[in-house]
């Protein structure tokens, strides 16, 4: 997080914001993101006369979270959402699937998860736990399974069977590797076939990163957003010693919204984005 005004100034000049700049280069948020709240923050401090260190720092926060509001923010109402869940290795992905389901099934809807990872039998395993505690059902098949062919059966499967929320688990990736991303825009595809037919209410592509990696988050989303159309980020690891400056970096240059953040590791522990939040915690 973000430790703004370490120096005791006498007052409110260039160097409060060459510092801050600098701290939120530092905590992840990148240059870009950077320079355009400092220069944001100088222009309000300026126009409303501001002095005070404390109205300064309110004023970081307002600006943050107006840079991070979600404008895409999932429509409500009936029928199926689709959400393809997408990441690297290790960066909470499965997890991320898990409390989704939680989240929905407390909401009341009909959840379906969908085993697309076939290339480790751990993965399958793993999800086939998730679904077991959070009481959904779900579709895998055998390891090496083509991953697109399950999903156009699992899509059939829940338009049939009236499920609201079917969450696809894939294979983890590094963002790098050109056959397995060819793969993920294969499954993207038929996803977004399946919705053009008029069975799909909403489709959500959702980059699950984790917070710690800094500016490895920004080159994987990138790179995914090559693949498919990423619609929404999921921050993960989103504690005290995560920075998590990276949304704002994202959201500078991608403009992919942040959806959700995971702030622990139980099934509660996974909430929906909500900037004012976000930019307290990073303040």
């Amino acid at each position: 997080m973000l430790k703004i005004f370490s120096k005791m100034f006498s007052r409110v000049d260039d160097s409060v914001f060459d510092e801050l700049e600098e701290t939120m280069i530092m905590a992840d948020c990148g240059v870009r993101a950077a320079e355009k709240v400092t220069a944001e923050l100088r222009d309000a401090v300026r126009d409303e006369g501001i002095t005070e260190y404390r109205r300064v720092k309110e004023k970081l926060k307002a600006i943050i979270a107006k840079s991070l509001t979600n404008s895409g923010e999932t429509p409500r109402g009936e029928g199926l959402r689709v959400s393809l869940v997408i990441g690297v290795n290790g960066s909470g992905k499965t997890t991320t699937i898990g409390k989704l389901a939680h989240m929905y099934v407390k909401m009341g809807k009909q959840v379906m998860l969908v085993a697309a990872d076939t290339f480790r039998a751990a993965a399958t395993e793993q999800l086939v736990v998730w679904a077991e505690r959070a009481g959904v059902p779900i579709v895998k098949q055998r390891e090496g399974a083509d991953p697109a062919s399950i999903v156009f059966d699992a899509l059939s499967s829940a338009q049939a069977k009236g499920v609201e929320e079917l969450i696809i688990d894939t294979a983890g990736r590094l963002h790098n590797n050109q056959n397995l991303m060819d793969e993920l825009a294969k499954i993207y595809r038929v996803i977004k076939s399946a919705g053009a037919g008029g069975g799909v209410r909403r489709t959500e592509t959702l980059l699950v990163l984790d917070s710690t990696t800094g500016q490895n988050a920004l080159n994987q989303a990138k790179s995914f957003n090559e693949a498919t159309d990423i619609t929404g980020l999921v921050l993960t690891k989103l504690d005290s010693t995560a920075k998590g400056g990276i949304a704002l970096a994202i959201a500078e240059e991608l403009g992919i919204p942040v959806k959700f953040v995971g702030v622990g590791e139980s099934t509660a522990d996974l909430m929906e984005f909500d900037p004012d939040w976000f930019a307290e915690q990073l303040v």
